[in-house]
């Protein structure tokens, strides 16, 4: 039986996944629609396509594990359903962290202005670039699917000794093996972090070039960079947010009666997935007037 305090902040949870799923429904239906109408995908479409696809089965997985934990723990650890949940997890999450990567990647190449000889050969080959980041994705879910055995296999052990808590664990072993399979999300996450940070760099000298050219043109150009930075800066602290909620989780795996901690972690890695879409849709402008268009077609059905 839950407390009132856990209902909340289930309810909470639960009310983010679903604006989460509705956000990123919203963006797939737009750019499918486009695609559609004009019988083909720009690459820009293609990554909030996938990035859309990946996060709606991250939410799905999320709030199944979370819904599973809560109300059937026991049961799920005795099954196979948590080795299952985990796996997919591990798949889907790496492909939800490439999305938001290339995204990250494109418009550091697409906005970015530096003369420096490699960034320019990286722009006039964007698609290798690309190439390369699928090469990234393939390498990092291999490498993590035997990491992510032994976890599920440590977690059962240790669920299964009724008397176990986490102050008898050995703490290095459990942040081992919490981030090993991690690592290719770590990696993938330090290129977003270095394409944000070289485009914060491109920002402040674009600034300093531009100032005696004409304003408008000037302020074009800025807004590029500022709406370019916006997703990516949101990306990097709500995917920290994220991580650190589903290292809360996976740490109450080891903790009994820890229900509401798991919850404030359910909360966190809810987050990302919710949040960061309606920021997508705010800042791009066919999402934007297309999402206006929408509320206003909605006030005129209910009037």
């Amino acid at each position: 039986m839950l407390s009132a305090a856990e209902v909340i902040l289930l309810f909470v949870a639960t009310t983010e996944a679903v604006l989460g799923l509705l956000g990123n429904a919203f963006i797939l239906l737009v750019n499918c629609t486009d695609w559609v109408r004009n019988k083909k995908l720009s690459k820009i479409g293609f990554i909030l396509t996938g990035l859309a696809i990946s996060r709606i089965f991250t939410i799905w997985i999320i709030t199944l594990d979370a819904f599973a934990n809560v109300f059937f723990g026991d049961m799920l650890m005795s099954s196979d359903l948590s080795e299952c949940i985990s796996y997919l997890w591990v798949i889907i999450n790496h492909l939800s962290v490439w999305f938001g990567t290339s995204l990250s990647v494109f418009y550091f190449l697409k906005i970015a202005n530096f003369s420096h000889y490699i960034f320019l050969w990286l722009k006039k080959r964007s698609d290798k670039v690309f190439t390369f980041l699928i090469g990234c994705l393939i390498i990092t879910w291999l490498a993590s699917l035997p990491p992510t055995a032994k976890v599920i296999k440590h977690v059962k052990m240790h669920h299964s000794n009724t008397s176990c808590l986490i102050h008898h664990l050995d703490k290095s072993d459990l942040l081992i093996s919490y981030f090993f399979p991690n690592t290719g999300v770590i990696f993938l996450f330090v290129m977003a972090l270095t394409a944000c940070f070289l485009l914060i760099i491109s920002l402040w000298r674009h600034n300093k070039q531009m100032q005696s050219h004409v304003s408008r043109f000037r302020d074009l150009n800025t807004e590029a960079h500022v709406k370019a930075m916006k997703v990516l800066i949101s990306f990097i602290i709500l995917f920290i947010l994220y991580f650190a909620g589903i290292f809360t989780e996976t740490l109450c795996l080891f903790l009994k009666e820890k229900k509401i901690i798991f919850l404030f972690g359910f909360i966190m890695s809810s987050l990302y997935p919710c949040c960061h879409s309606f920021i997508l849709i705010l800042t791009s402008s066919q999402l934007k007037q297309t999402s206006v268009r929408v509320l206003k077609g909605l006030k005129c059905c209910e009037t």
